[in-house]
Parts: C-alpha cells; structure tokens; sequence
C-alpha cells in the first residue's frame, strides 16, 4: 500500500482509521446474546456471528487496534500501521506484525477472535481459524464505531461509558477555543502525500472529527465544497491558500513530499504568517480510535489554549 493511501484506505476503506450497519446501533440487548456456552451473537453487517464471551486473544487486520487495547482487550496479531503507531508502541511491542495475506502465521497466533475492515483478503480462510468480524469504513460515525467494537468484545458499556465522557470533554474544550478564536474563524486539515497534498473533511482522521463534529469549528467554504462529501481531497501546491483556514492542521510524514513549505505560495498565506500551523506526526495523527483521540484532544487544547 502507499503511504499516504493507508489511512486514505484505511481511511478509504481509512482503505485513518467504521462499521456495521444501522441496526448495529441499537442496545446491546438487540445486538448480543449470552448463552449457557459464554458465548454472545453479534449482528455484524454480514449477519450473525457467534463469539467468546471473553476474548483473550484478538488479532486485528485493520484500523481498529486502539479501540481494542482501550477496551482492556489483549492484541495477539496487529496490522503494520497500527504497529507503526508511536501511540501503541508500548502496548504493542511484543505484538506480531500480521497481514489478511499471513494466514498461516495468524493461524499459529490461535486468536479467538479476528476483527478486520471489509475490505479484507482470504476471509473464508480467517474465518476457519476464528470468528471474524469486519466492519466498512465509515458505514457508521466514529464513536458509535468504538461501541461497536465494544459488542464485538463484549464491552459495549466500558465502550458507551467513554464515549459519553469523551464528547463531553471535546464540547467543553471547543467552547473554549471558540471563545478565543472567534465563533466565525475556519480550521483546514492537511496531509502530505508522495505528489500533492490532502485537505480532509470531518470524518477521515486527522482529528477532523473532533474538529468539526464534537467542538464544531468551522470548515473552510472550500474544503466543504470538494472535500466534506468524499473524506478527502487532493490538492496542488499553487492552489493551498484556496482550502487554507484561519488555522491550519498539518498531519505531517517526514517521508513524504513536504517541499511545499518551501515556496513562496505556501509562506504568504495568513496562517503561516501569523503563526497558526499546527504541524502533528502523521504516524500518530491517522486514525480515530479512543487512545489517538484522546493524544488529538490533548494536542488541539495545547496548541489553540495553550494547555
């Protein structure tokens, strides 16, 4: 996979870093089951399936590896990405490093549960191993996607007892930085690829979700018109200052194309003039799990509040 186009896989996919479908939103009750095995059911976009009680050992191909481990859950298998994360680096260290195309190896790893994105290879294959679940990217909004996760792992009020304090907390702080930026003043999210540049709507990592969704800041007209309906939208240098905000969030990868920041177009615009580029270790900054959530929530209260 290309750099850039993991999240935007992932993240397309994430193909970042969503899931099941609209009954997957309802109570735990309409969604799992306990049986006389300690077993539970979970309605998985692709139907019903049948999972321990108590996972002990998940294998994870995709980009949920940070709500697993904020959950309590143990990681036997992950995808490189999430093992390239500086924020999982202490959990995941002894972690294998696996792929949907490693079957053998997964298989040596005897998960009780594997959790993949949809577009996930050997599937029948993973399936004779353990009990997988996939989950579409986006199919459902970020937090109720780590609910979701949260049934998958029989966890589903841990998972809802977190995401009620985390919006709470992100509503606080956006009021805060309303209150010092001004209620009318525009964020823009960037990301460098190998040949241009990616400006992200509110819902593709990045902390646009927490940007635009829970402390709602506002988009530049811009960015909503090419980039809020697709998740993403590639740009070229000369154009920048079209999607620049007010502020400017730059998730940045020190392998790729950054060469941007040298030009003159880039220099004259008035966030970086006045100082208003905010620039995060894109490796930490693609997905939108609860542990990278809460490293973004930190970030934008230390660079907008200085706290």
């Amino acid at each position: 996979m290309k750099k850039i186009l993991f999240p935007l896989m992932l993240i397309f996919v994430l193909a970042l870093s969503a899931c099941g479908n609209s009954s997957n939103s309802s109570s735990n009750k309409g969604n799992q089951s306990t049986s006389s095995s300690d077993k539970i059911t979970y309605q998985s976009e692709n139907g019903p399936v049948k999972l321990p009680a108590h996972p002990k050992r998940v294998v994870v191909l995709g980009s949920y590896a940070g709500s697993v481990l904020s959950l309590g859950v143990n990681i036997v298998g992950v995808d490189t990405w999430s093992k390239k994360n500086p924020r999982f680096q202490k959990e995941l260290k002894n972690v294998e490093e696996v792929s949907d195309a490693n079957v053998e190896k997964i298989m040596k790893l005897k998960p009780d549960v594997i959790i993949g994105l949809s577009n996930t290879k050997n599937v029948e294959k993973l399936k004779k191993i353990a009990p997988t679940v996939l989950f579409t990217y986006n199919k459902v909004d970020y937090l109720q996607q780590h609910i979701e996760i949260g049934k998958v792992l029989n966890k589903e009020k841990e998972a809802k007892a977190w995401v009620k304090d985390f919006k709470k907390r992100a509503d606080e702080a956006g009021k805060e930085i309303k209150a010092k930026i001004g209620k009318d003043a525009t964020v823009s999210v960037f990301e460098s690829g190998t040949k241009e540049l990616y400006v992200f709507g509110d819902a593709w990592g990045r902390g646009t979700e927490i940007l635009y969704q829970e402390m709602k800041l506002k988009m530049p007209e811009k960015v909503k018109e090419k980039a809020l309906k697709a998740g993403y939208y590639a740009v070229s240098q000369e154009v920048i200052p079209e999607f620049a905000g007010d502020y400017m969030i730059i998730s940045k990868n020190s392998e790729m194309d950054n060469s941007y920041q040298n030009s003159e177009i880039y220099k004259s615009i008035p966030a970086v003039k006045k100082h208003r580029v905010y620039e995060a270790n894109a490796e930490e900054f693609y997905f939108n799990d609860p542990i990278t959530l809460e490293f973004q929530l930190s970030f934008f209260k230390k660079h907008f509040l200085g706290k």
